[in-house]
């Protein structure tokens, strides 16, 4: 696993794994070959220090890569999908970013919870409306599967896995007290 985290391609898929979703990606390599791979969570920075790997903590929230790829999609016009979160949420979620965001180019969005038949004609207008950046948030391993899917299908974007991101989002822009984040605590 160690190998594919050090594997940097600049490929078009990007993740991030944390203590939980590392178990996890270590049982489904193929999968996980396809992506490139960011260490979120300072307990999974932490753990693989203590091994004498050294990685810094990239995640795709607002501490972190979500305001930079947001703001670059702002200043390149670029498109942005997001998928993920449930129903009742993911409405709340893009009115937050496109709140904070105002500017940014959302050319579509829904839940993450779908049918088996209904996910080809997702991929079909995901792939129609052509966006840019795809942010896919169903928690580890689905949305991987899901942007691996997506690329095979055909779309040439770039996408970003975002686990409870768009959750939190819906919550809050800032879902954690600015302490938490100064201090790097998340995980408890």
């Amino acid at each position: 696993m160690i190998n594919l985290i050090l594997n940097k391609e600049n490929k078009k898929l990007t993740t991030f794994l944390n203590p939980f979703s590392y178990l996890l990606a270590r049982k489904q390599k193929d999968l996980f070959s396809s992506f490139n791979i960011e260490i979120d969570g300072i307990l999974l920075v932490l753990i693989l220090r203590i091994f004498g790997f050294h990685f810094s903590r990239k995640s795709f929230d607002m501490t972190s890569l979500a305001r930079i790829i947001f703001n670059k999609a702002i200043s390149e016009s670029k498109s942005v999908y997001l998928i993920g979160t449930k129903p009742e949420v993911i409405d709340q979620a893009v009115n937050n970013i496109r709140e904070k965001f105002i500017n940014l180019n959302i050319c579509g969005f829904r839940d993450g919870y779908f049918s088996v038949e209904e996910k080809k004609k997702i991929l079909n207008n995901i792939i129609k409306l052509n966006p840019d950046y795809v942010i896919c948030g169903m928690g580890t391993p689905k949305q991987e599967e899901f942007l691996l899917e997506l690329s095979k299908a055909g779309w040439n974007g770039r996408g970003y896995t975002c686990g409870g991101f768009l959750h939190q989002t819906a919550q809050n822009i800032k879902y954690y007290p600015k302490w938490i984040d100064l201090f790097n605590l998340r995980a408890f």
